[in-house]
């Protein structure tokens, strides 16, 4: 099984776009001053990152692009988009988010399908990281109900509604967009703020772009927007996590990874806790593999180990990934559900473990 692809909406609405510049004069460019500015913006708009923001099109020199395995919020669709100013390119890194330089965006926009809305989507919030002189800024804007227009929202906000779910229920939630600090909470790195999903491994596969499929790194290096690419059959890359026909150990990495390590690494805030699920992590312990918590207590359940090999239900890990309780839960950020393929990845990998 693979996850739903938002790729061919993409095409589909780029071309549509394409054919309305052709008619009304072209896109809108992307305002480097917006994204240099040291106050931001009270509207999304102002950014110029879209040609039709409705339909998550967008503007001349923003490129989307998507991770292999994403980070799960409450089952929302993403979008995510790169820009970075004319004539500039982000360094290449086997194993960190590339090197970006002042005046770059990731823009990355979280929504769920919505029959009755422009595109097919009812858009939520986008989250901007912008690439100053001092670093990296995180900033979050909240759609209105006509899907028009997103306003800053530095405070965070708490929004109830009612959500899609795999397989075709429906759930009421309150979704929280999450306020500065909380961006910091889960951006950090080594006491910075830092992208997270525009690394290598999380790249390297096909996007279905307007012209058709290509490889994000090598598109990506041919636009000059990516410099010091290898020869690709030296690039890692994760798996999609529910593609069945992949390793066991590969997929519940990947899912880790993405998840939790921004965090759970020697440079995240979660570093006093041991426990690493960096992809590329080799030590058994760091892994939480017979390790035992930093601090017992509910939070682990009065579980003893963090991962106890073949037996999942006396793993800490899996307690904490399977609850939705505030205190219990992690990631302890971005969702109020749990998402049970990924608890039953998560077992299997752990009952496979001797």
């Amino acid at each position: 099984m693979t996850a739903r692809s938002p790729l061919p909406y993409l095409k589909r609405a780029l071309l549509a776009v394409l054919f309305l510049g052709a008619m009304t004069g072209g896109a809108a460019a992307v305002d480097d001053q917006a994204i240099l500015a040291k106050k931001p913006p009270r509207q999304l708009s102002a950014f110029g990152f879209f040609a039709d923001a409705a339909r998550q099109v967008p503007a001349t020199g923003v490129l989307p692009f998507a991770p292999r395995t994403p980070l799960f919020t409450d089952f929302a669709e993403k979008r995510r988009f790169v820009y970075l100013p004319d004539g500039q390119s982000a360094a290449y890194d086997a194993r960190e988010a590339f090197a970006f330089p002042v005046g770059s965006a990731l823009i990355k926009t979280f929504a769920y399908a919505a029959a009755d809305r422009p595109g097919g989507l009812r858009l939520v919030e986008t989250r901007v990281l912008l690439r100053q002189e001092q670093g990296w800024e995180a900033w979050a804007y909240v759609w209105n109900e006509a899907q028009s227009e997103a306003e800053l929202k530095i405070a965070g906000a708490k929004l109830p509604m009612e959500i899609p779910l795999p397989g075709g229920a429906v759930e009421a939630i309150t979704y929280a967009v999450p306020n500065k600090a909380q961006c910091k909470g889960c951006h950090e790195l080594s006491g910075e703020i830092a992208p997270i999903g525009p690394k290598a491994r999380n790249l390297n596969h096909d996007f279905d772009y307007a012209e058709g499929p290509e490889n994000q790194l090598a598109r990506w290096s041919a636009e000059g927007i990516l410099t010091g690419l290898p020869d690709m059959a030296s690039v890692p890359a994760v798996p999609d996590w529910l593609d069945a026909a992949a390793p066991l150990d590969a997929r519940a990495r990947a899912w880790l990874d993405i998840n939790c390590a921004h965090c759970h690494r020697a440079e995240g805030p979660a570093s006093n806790s041991g426990l690493f699920l960096t992809w590329d992590e080799e030590d058994p312990v760091a892994l939480g593999i017979g390790k035992r918590p930093v601090a017992a207590g509910r939070g682990a359940g009065h579980l003893k180990v963090d991962i106890e090999p073949g037996d999942p239900d006396a793993s800490i890990l899996v307690y904490r990934v399977e609850s939705n309780e505030p205190g219990v839960m992690m990631p302890e950020l971005g969702r109020t559900l749990t998402e049970p393929r990924a608890v039953a990845l998560l077992r299997a990998w752990v009952a496979s473990m001797e």
